[in-house]
């Protein structure tokens, strides 16, 4: 099955001077899929912020075989890292930046 990991990123300093936000997304296949209220880990999370993200909403499509999985939203408010170093480590482990028409499309 197709799992498509999605996250909303944005940084409360960054909000107040530029409104950044983004939202990223990982995509890729498995025999499980997760569940409402599950923790994910992966390397491109910071492990100064979280061991995790919390499995907040899962959209099935059977048609598809594909799984939209929604993860709780990450709110940079430590000034130890800016949101665009966090982005960055997360697209260097497999994570993609797309815009909120791409994933109207997409579902």
């Amino acid at each position: 099955m197709k799992i498509n990991l999605m996250i909303f990123i944005s940084s409360i300093k960054e909000q107040k001077e530029n409104n950044i936000g983004e939202i990223v997304i990982k995509t890729f296949e498995s025999n499980t899929r997760p569940v409402k209220g599950d923790i994910l880990d992966d390397p491109g999370f910071h492990p100064g912020f979280h061991n995790g993200y919390e499995v907040v909403k899962v959209t099935m499509n059977y048609a598809l075989n594909e799984c939209w999985v929604s993860l709780s939203p990450l709110e940079l408010e430590r000034e130890e890292i800016e949101i665009e170093t966090y982005i960055e480590r997360l697209k260097v482990n497999g994570w993609c930046i797309v815009s909120k028409e791409e994933i109207r499309k997409k579902n």
